[in-house]
């Protein structure tokens, strides 16, 4: 009799905390009549980021959700900029209520365009802030039997980003050996920088310098000037047309190749595209000279990006062109590269 007793309290303690848990969980209401419990980890707009004990986190259409309701109070703000601290509560079908100690505030869901935890940054200001982000790759592949082939090749890259301007340093390096000869030994490092200066025109300078001892170049350099434009700036896509002007020199080992030291345009295309669980980006450089245009030098790079178990790991499968119209003699114009790269990024 008394353990059936102690069953009884410990059903009814169970379903307390239970029900006290239901309680204390945030709310979502959807257009189909579903309701989701968890924590509402952000909203920004279009999306409400709802963290769960029963799936991760699970991110909402806005536009499907018609109630709100948090357990504790927050920051919200509205689409006119105004900020209101406190609990949010469904007043309605698409309506909500900001209650806080200062102000009560009445609104609707699609008016909410950012939340955020008291003691946590504005997300606004966040996006502002400077953070360097860092990025490291590097590919080994090698064959034997018929022929003997090695190929090592590096890359690093650090990215310090706002949403007004972009500082890009980085560096590569490529050696492939074929039967015992050399058929690729090349270096780069530059830096790029832009700025957003009106809505999707941006100006930028850039530089790149390095060498490529099989096409025979000792030193080559490229500096650039000009301005930029995004025809597509979204969220999860961006495409950015350069146009500049630029100063190109490339000093060979043999003193029987003249050197090139000219002006000339500074033409390029930036495309990067991120999916549900993938990214694709195109790069492209065209640098002619103001004297002979037929004298240029065309850069390529294209990949896809797949996230591994760990989201700082990354597969990157690709291919990269380096063209130049005029090179010495004896060596092929086009150089392509395809690779299959692991890739590292940290904050």
């Amino acid at each position: 009799m008394k353990l059936s007793t102690y069953t009884k309290a410990l059903a009814v303690l169970t379903g307390a905390l239970c029900f006290s848990s239901a309680l204390s969980a945030d709310m979502l209401e959807t257009k189909s009549g579903a309701k989701l419990t968890g924590k509402v980890e952000s909203i920004d707009g279009t999306t409400i980021v709802l963290r769960t004990d029963y799936a991760g986190d699970i991110k909402v259409k806005q536009s499907e959700v018609v109630g709100i309701t948090t357990d504790e109070a927050v920051y919200v703000r509205l689409k006119g900029g105004t900020v209101v601290q406190g609990k949010v509560t469904s007043s309605g079908i698409g309506a909500v209520t900001v209650s806080g100690a200062e102000a009560t505030m009445s609104s609707t869901v699609d008016n909410v365009v950012a939340t955020w935890a008291p003691g946590a940054i504005d997300p606004d200001v966040a996006a502002l802030q400077r953070r360097w982000v860092y990025e490291a790759a590097i590919d080994v592949a090698g064959k034997s039997g018929n022929k003997e082939q090695l190929g090592t090749s590096f890359s690093a890259r650090a990215m310090l980003k706002t949403p007004q301007d972009a500082l890009q340093f980085y560096t590569a390096y490529d050696r492939q050996v074929s039967d015992g000869t050399k058929s690729a030994d090349q270096f780069k490092a530059g830096v790029d920088y832009s700025n957003n200066f009106a809505g999707r025109t941006s100006w930028y300078v850039r530089n790149e310098g390095g060498y490529d001892r099989v096409k025979g170049i000792e030193l080559y350099n490229i500096a650039a000037a000009g301005l930029g434009y995004d025809f597509i700036k979204k969220a999860k896509q961006t495409l950015t047309g350069r146009a500049g002007v630029s100063f190109r020199y490339e000093g060979y080992q043999s003193p029987l190749i003249e050197d090139v030291k000219a002006a000339g345009l500074d033409l390029g295309v930036n495309h990067t595209y991120t999916g549900t669980f993938w990214s694709v980006v195109n790069r492209v450089s065209w640098v002619p000279l103001f004297e002979d245009f037929a004298n240029y030098r065309l850069q390529h790079e294209s990949f896809l990006e797949l996230p591994l178990a760990s989201p700082q790991w990354k597969v990157r499968l690709g291919v990269a062109n380096d063209y130049n119209s005029e090179p010495a003699p004896g060596i092929e114009k086009l150089d392509t590269t395809y690779f299959a790269r692991l890739v590292l990024s940290f904050k």
